[in-house]
């Protein structure tokens, strides 16, 4: 039997509850939809008899995208919609070709959160019957709609070993390219066709200076717990390492969705991450804190004319206030994260249902573009996931294959990351459920 829709996703703490909420949307329409991971290996299912009506990617920025994430997974495929989970751009970025799509990814349908992205998008060539509106999904589990799906503050402390009578500070990391290796930073850099090396830079100097400010306040502030909250893309360092033993009311929690600790948190403090729209749909303020400049071709254009704190003093007296004003403008945030009366969630579960019963609105494979089919992946990926399988991390083969190890040992820990178990994925479309 037919799929109606298979969803896309790349980073499970970053798409997966709102993936799950328009899953269960569209199952109440009526619909078959399944959930599948970027680097999950292949299914022959999904290529025949399970071949999707419709794609809903996690990104889809050129033909190559439209290549490994559509043809590599189900083939030949006309209706695609972009999630679109990367919408807050800096000013350069915006500019840039790779931003804005290229090739038959214009032909894709190609979601966004607010009016100012569909503009980008349409004065780049993006048609715009390409390029709806649909609001943000994840903001919807701060709707009032979803009261009470989150933890309260005690039992989320009490579920992570946390007191729950101290104060709960929150930090929002986006540190990403700190944990990266400068060839990996190369690579990303050429496939992008921007220079991300002096951003790399200013990442791991932000990042030093802002542990060196949360350490000094902690040891003098043994009343506070303080949960550092990773970016998806970063990777757990020996200087979070070092920090969470030296102080032990500092805690580095990958665990549940940052909406989750911004709900519960007495605090917030943040560096450039788009969650600080999240952080103001909650109702919540927050302190961005700028230990060092950061290039504008690279800050996400949301934060322009932002109030920032860029001294430890300044950062210790916020920490220790009360209640500061919302530092970004209301009209700035809601231009890119349009609130509507109506859930995103709803609107973009009537976008796909339009997608699905209309003849596409393009034709992404369509000449020019040629599509090809990636063995060399879809082989790399049976391995990797065999390895996963028996937790045999392939870092143990560095003597032996040493470039086989350090290639096959980042797939396998991009693997570990995004992985949900299906007890743990049956356990939250149930509780999403109960609030439709």
């Amino acid at each position: 039997m037919a799929l109606d829709f298979l969803i896309l996703y790349e980073h499970a703490v970053r798409e997966y509850e709102s993936i799950l909420l328009l899953k269960a949307e569209l199952a109440r329409r009526g619909y078959t939809a399944e959930i599948h991971q970027l680097l999950d290996r292949k299914k022959l299912k999904y290529f025949t008899w399970k071949k999707p009506r419709v794609l809903v990617s996690s990104c889809m920025y050129d033909d190559e995208g439209l290549n490994s994430h559509v043809f590599n997974n189900v083939g030949v495929c006309q209706r695609v919609v972009n999630l679109h989970w990367e919408q807050m751009l800096s000013d350069t970025q915006e500019a840039a070709p790779w931003f804005n799509f290229n090739g038959n990814a214009k032909k894709c349908v190609q979601t966004c959160w607010g009016e100012k992205t569909r503009a980008r998008l349409m004065a780049h060539g993006v048609p715009g019957k390409n390029c709806p509106v649909t609001g943000a999904v994840m903001m919807d589990f701060l709707r009032p709609q979803f009261r009470g799906y989150f933890k309260d503050k005690e039992t989320l402390c009490r579920a992570y070993g946390l007191d729950p009578a101290k104060k709960l500070f929150l930090y929002i990391s986006s540190f990403g390219y700190a944990s990266m290796s400068e060839a990996e930073v190369r690579e990303i850099s050429e496939m992008s066709g921007e220079d991300f090396t002096a951003f790399a830079r200013t990442n791991r100097v932000s990042m030093a200076a802002t542990l060196d400010w949360f350490d000094h306040y902690l040891k003098e502030h043994p009343e506070v717990e303080f949960v550092y909250r990773r970016h998806p893309s970063e990777w757990q360092s020996e200087a979070l390492d070092a920090l969470a033993k030296k102080r032990p009311n500092f805690h580095v929690i990958f665990a549940e969705s940052v909406k989750q600790w911004i709900t519960a948190a007495d605090k917030i403090f943040i560096w450039m991450s788009t969650a600080i729209a999240e952080v103001y749909c909650a109702g919540k303020s927050c302190h961005i804190l700028r230990p060092a400049p950061i290039e504008h071709e690279y800050d996400p254009v949301i934060y322009k004319d932002a109030a920032y704190i860029s001294d430890y003093e300044a950062f210790a007296d916020a920490a220790d206030g009360g209640d500061a004003p919302f530092p970004i403008a209301k009209e700035e945030i809601e231009g890119y994260f349009d609130p509507g009366d109506i859930p995103a969630y709803v609107r973009m579960a009537d976008l796909l249902e339009d997608v699905y019963k209309n003849p596409p609105r393009d034709e992404p494979f369509s000449p020019p573009f040629r599509p090809r089919f990636n063995a060399l992946k879809f082989c790399a990926l049976i391995g990797v996931h065999m390895m996963y399988a028996v937790r045999f991390d392939p870092k143990r083969l560095a003597r032996i294959a040493p470039g086989f190890a350090a290639t096959a040992s980042r797939i396998y820990g991009y693997i570990e990351k995004a992985h949900v178990s299906k007890q743990e994925a049956r356990a939250m479309e149930e509780k999403i459920r109960g609030f439709l």
